[in-house]
């Protein structure tokens, strides 16, 4: 409690400070003609001395010593600087409006906000994209990602190939808050990981955050991923459609009722996305009966709704929908298959911002997301010289119901933050396989808990060179109860008839001090630091280390404690900036970090979550019994050098990197890396206008080998099946079966894949028409035909008559050089 008591006193402490007497204004700004709030744009007098950006919805106030006038400047990356000259006799409020001008060649990866300067603010390890920056990128059949832009980042490591998986620092996948519009997204990906589920058309911006965490983010240890959507149109009714080679989308946005003098109408956005590889797979499944037949499709929904309600107030109202599904028939022979794999994500955020004063803004959120997994699969299979039925059955679900309340406060030199969230989930996770008679649809299983944090920050420069930001977060985890849904086929989220089982309630109260700080050398050069310490109480069970969609999340228990981390960064930033030549403007970042892991989790060494049905309760919970708590620990250093504005625009960024895991139950108890350790990773990204209207783009990137675990060796031997002797209903009856491919295993994660690389390119050209402009984009996706991994298997290969088989590690890859094309109409 001292230590506590002595980190509120420092938050508290620069409030009670005398100085002169100050005005203050405060405004919004958007940009001109849509009247989209713009959030990130820099608000500072022309000797920086006092400076500021505004927040997501546009809002900003700045306090000013006290004088007569005193001219603003607002600047924002692809909009024409504006200058506002402001009177101090009367109350100000002001509504800026950006105008887009030729600035939108400029690049806006930034490592804190606009185009900010990187050695003014406090905050490390966060970098931000902007939807001008997404559309020029290279991309995977042309489908723009925000999540692969974010892979070339320094400190993100990638998944396998074609993945979207982020790993930061040495993080797994569930480490990652990912939220759209404040709600969390369990699954990201679209096509097994291939695309991700943002539509890249409706994306305003994203922001990455990788150490040096604010108050108010928790529940995650490596990064917050926050993508914003686009606001509708205030002026005029306009849309978009796209035409690609794996899906189409199309948009629509406008204003809802008349334009007013004092304010700016409802908006509107409405988008969907969907995939075309079903439709154009079907007649050929048709026209073959005797074949395996198979069906895969997803789509995505978005749509946004704003309301001013007069000066103080703006309601938004923004939904997402997505649907993935796989299925595969096998319509002839005597064995039939079947297998369905399909997921989907639900959220919908109501928003509340009021202006209090001119001096406090306030922010009311309601949050409901959605996510929900299938996995059924059924066949007849052959054991020894039997056929025997079997059936898989594997879902997972979580549903969330939150609120968030936050309050920004701007006195003299701070700009202080506080407020609450509160989130009540309810997981549904289960996976049964079943043999013989033995019936796969068993009650699922429920568990209902509530997270929440209290949190409080402020962001101020105590003295002249120095900018620090400080937050202390109280998180609270309470596991409510247990229990069983009814067979109803009733969604989650309905729990009317739910026979509960209410057990001893089990919770956790974690503080979680944050620290910032950097110190500015010289005007153009700082030095930085951080320090933060994360709580996890949701974990992904995962065999594979992959982040698939067949991942199961669960909460904590009384016996799978939080997933903690702390992590301590150090840093340089430095400016390059000359005013008489703005096109060599450059920006490099040095970054060091160190980060370590407790009650990390895993499996136990040859378990799973899968269940047989006739042996394990179906009210239990499996996974307490099969997985082990660890230690992990990561370090590193990142280096970026970025180009924000001229003809040629890009970056280059390369980490070093260092993953380590140890638990008592794994490898012997010594230490090893994760699958996602690298210890190279590098990636050049540059854009240049070759003239008005067409861009060329191109990203290569290398990364060292992940480690895996291969077998060694190959033998044949016997296996224990007793599961087939409860089903069969004889005791004695096949409790043991050759087993003729024996795999033995070598060290966990012992063997180093080969090193990944390859190069992207791309050509855009846009054509301004009187009433529509259109854009074609050509890409190249893998240029030189790297046969990058993506996985191995070890096979037999025949040697001969009277010769033993030999063991072969055979490597399979994915992508070939792949080009794509799309065509887009903006009306």
């Amino acid at each position: 409690m001292k230590r506590l008591f002595a980190v509120l006193c420092l938050l508290f402490c620069g409030f009670s400070s005398p100085g002169q007497i100050r005005h203050t204004v405060s405004g919004f700004v958007y940009e001109e003609g849509p009247g989209k709030a713009l959030g990130g744009v820099n608000v500072y007098t022309p000797d920086r001395s006092y400076g500021t950006v505004t927040d997501p919805s546009g809002f900003f106030t700045l306090t000013l010593p006290a004088q007569d006038s005193l001219t603003l400047v607002f600047s924002f990356v692809g909009y024409q600087p504006f200058r506002q000259t402001v009177s101090f006799r009367t109350p100000q409020h002001l509504r800026v409006f950006l105008s887009v001008g030729q600035l939108l060649r400029e690049l806006t990866v930034r490592s804190a906000s606009a185009d900010r300067s990187v050695s003014e603010v406090p905050q490390m390890s966060q970098h931000q994209i902007s939807a001008s920056q997404l559309e020029k990128i290279p991309a995977l059949l042309g489908e723009k990602d925000v999540l692969r832009v974010l892979q070339l980042l320094p400190g993100v490591q990638k998944g396998s190939e074609g993945n979207t998986g982020i790993y930061v620092r040495g993080g797994g996948p569930d480490q990652n808050l990912i939220l759209l519009d404040e709600a969390v997204i369990y699954n990201s990906g679209h096509l097994l990981g291939f695309f991700s589920a943002f539509n890249g058309g409706v994306v305003r911006n994203v922001e990455l955050t990788k150490g040096g965490f604010p108050a108010r983010f928790g529940g995650r240890l490596s990064s917050v991923i926050e993508v914003n959507t686009k606001e509708g149109n205030s002026e005029k009714r306009t849309g978009e459609a796209s035409l690609g080679l794996v899906s189409s989308r199309l948009m629509l946005e406008g204003p809802l009722g008349k334009k007013r003098t004092s304010n700016h109408p409802a908006s509107f956005l409405i988008a969907g996305r969907r995939t075309y590889i079903d439709l154009v797979t079907r007649p050929f499944a048709a026209s073959t009966p005797e074949s395996t037949q198979s069906n895969t499709y997803f789509y995505d929904l978005n749509a946004r709704l704003a309301i001013p309600l007069g000066r103080k107030d703006r309601f938004f109202l923004s939904g997402f929908a997505s649907r993935d599904a796989f299925v595969n028939r096998q319509k002839s022979g005597s064995s039939p298959l079947q297998g369905n794999l399909n997921w989907r994500n639900a959220t919908a955020t109501f928003r509340w911002n009021h202006l209090i004063t001119e001096r406090a803004f306030t922010n009311l959120s309601f949050i409901y997301n959605q996510y929900h997994l299938n996995v059924a699969n059924e066949g007849v299979g052959l054991r020894d010289t039997s056929s025997l039925r079997y059936a898989l059955r594997y879902r997972s679900g979580i549903r969330d119901l939150s609120l968030k309340y936050a309050v920004d406060y701007f006195p003299a030199h701070h700009q202080f933050r506080f407020g609450f969230q509160a989130t009540q989930h309810r997981f549904t996770p289960g996976a049964v396989v079943t043999t013989g008679d033995v019936d796969p649809t068993a009650p699922r299983l429920f568990i209902d808990a509530l997270e929440s944090g209290l949190y409080a920050e402020d962001t101020w420069r105590p003295a002249a060179r120095w900018n620090v930001n400080a937050g202390f977060r109280l998180s609270h985890f309470l596991l409510i109860q247990t229990g069983l849904l009814p067979q109803t086929g009733k969604p989650i989220g309905q729990p009317e008839g739910t026979s509960s089982r209410a057990g001893r309630p089990i919770q956790y109260l974690r503080p979680e001090p944050r620290l910032s700080v950097a110190y500015q050398v010289k005007p153009s050069f700082s030095v930085k630091a951080s320090y933060a310490l994360m709580n996890q109480f949701t974990h992904l069970l995962s065999n594979n280390g992959t982040g698939l969609p067949a991942d199961l999340w669960i909460p904590t228990t009384n016996r799978l404690r939080p997933q903690q981390a702390r992590q301590v960064a150090v840093g340089l930033a430095k400016d390059f900036i000359q005013a008489d030549r703005p096109g060599r403007n450059l920006a490099v970042t040095l970054e060091g970090y160190y980060k370590i892991l407790s009650n990390s989790l895993s499996y136990v060494e040859g378990a799973s979550f899968l269940q047989e049905a006739s042996v394990q309760p179906a009210d239990d919970k499996p996974w307490e019994n099969n997985i082990t708590s660890g230690r992990g620990w990561s370090y590193g250093g990142e280096f970026l050098i970025q180009k924000k504005t001229g003809r040629l625009s890009g970056w280059l960024g390369y980490t070093l990197s260092w993953a380590w895991s140890q638990f008592p139950g794994l490898n012997g108890g010594l230490k090893f890396h994760p699958r996602y350790d690298r210890r190279h990773d590098a990636s050049i990204v540059g854009m240049y206008e070759l003239k008005p209207g067409v861009t060329f783009s191109w990203t290569w990137v290398y990364g060292t080998g992940q480690a895996l675990t291969l077998p060694i060796s190959r033998f044949s031997g016997y296996e224990n099946r007793p599961t087939s002797a409860v089903n069969s209903g004889n005791a004695a009856q096949q409790l043991f079966g050759t087993a003729p491919n024996v795999k033995e295993y070598g060290g966990r994660n012992s063997f180093r894949t080969e090193a990944y690389h390859r190069l992207d390119v791309g050509f855009r050209f846009q054509k301004q028409r009187k009433r529509f402009a259109r854009t074609w984009e050509v890409g190249v996706y893998n240029v030189y035909n790297r046969r990058n991994l993506f996985y191995y298997s070890l096979e037999g290969k025949d040697q001969g008559v009277g010769k033993h088989s030999k063991s072969v590690l055979y490597k399979y890859s994915l992508f070939p050089v792949v080009p794509s094309f799309s065509y887009t109409i903006s009306f």
